[in-house]
């Protein structure tokens, strides 16, 4: 298969594929799967294989970090305030 003529992404992948292709940790990603954030492995006969798609969909559907759009002056402006 390695050999072969196509050059395409594998649909499903191993656990550690999986972290790999999110950028997440083992233990991040064995914690966002059993929180649901992350869809579950599918099963063939003993392995558990993760569909490349539904991580792509699961991983969209995070949010965003949000963005603090105050200018900087403002930001020590109200730092000083809260003290």
């Amino acid at each position: 298969m390695a050999n072969d003529q196509y050059h395409y992404a594998p649909r499903g992948l191993g656990r550690i594929e999986a972290c790999r292709y999110l950028g997440l940790t083992l233990g991040l990603f064995d914690s966002m799967v059993s929180d649901g954030r992350l869809p579950p492995p599918k099963k063939a006969d003993k392995r558990h294989i993760w569909d490349r798609v539904a991580l792509d969909v699961a991983f969209a559907s995070l949010p965003d970090q949000e963005q603090d759009t105050r200018s900087r002056a403002q930001k020590l402006i109200d730092a000083k305030a809260k003290n």
